[in-house]
């Protein structure tokens, strides 16, 4: 039998000291993540100033600012247009690794043949046998059914009209 290195209670306190300190580590890099963001924010588009700006002044910076906002959007679409590229490039990528691979056949069970078998699969006598399988079957003579003789519907119907025929339907039923 293995000894454990550890017992029970101490593994799962370095558990949870690792839990702990993973946490931790998230915390710390979501706030630097925050940082760097607001960094390049800050490098990218400094803080306005407009206190004291003319009229004249305040629309240049409009304009300015529209043609950033331009430029950025021009980027934005161009990234969006390359990664849809990518992404079908990927796809039809794929689609020709799976086609290339095709699909995957099951493993065939092998069948157990007797000696008798493997030796008719090399003579004629197996085309004999398949011959004379319709000579070995039973035959089943077919009972014929009785049929109701076929007789002009309107002549029936003359001679149930009226009493004699609610009559005869009656003793029928008896």
């Amino acid at each position: 039998q293995k000894k454990q290195k550890y017992s029970a209670t101490r593994r799962l306190h370095l558990k949870s000291k690792l839990l702990k300190k993973a946490a931790s580590l998230l915390v710390a890099e979501c706030e630097e993540k925050k940082q760097e963001k607001e960094r390049v924010i800050n490098e990218s588009n400094p803080p306005l100033k407009l206190s004291g700006l003319s009229a004249q002044e305040l629309q240049d910076l409009c304009r300015e600012l529209h043609q950033k906002i331009d430029v950025a959007d021009e980027a934005r679409y161009d990234m969006e247009i390359k990664v849809g590229r990518n992404e079908k490039e990927i796809q039809t990528l794929s689609q020709k690794i799976t086609e290339l691979k095709g699909t995957k056949r099951p493993n065939l069970k092998r069948v157990k043949k007797t000696t008798e078998d493997m030796l008719g699969a090399c003579t004629d006598t197996s085309k004999l046998r398949k011959s004379d399988f319709k000579a070995n079957l039973k035959t089943v003579k077919k009972e014929d059914e009785k049929r109701e003789e076929v007789t002009d519907w309107r002549k029936n119907v003359e001679a149930m009209s009226g009493m004699e025929g609610r009559k005869k339907l009656f003793n029928a039923g008896q």
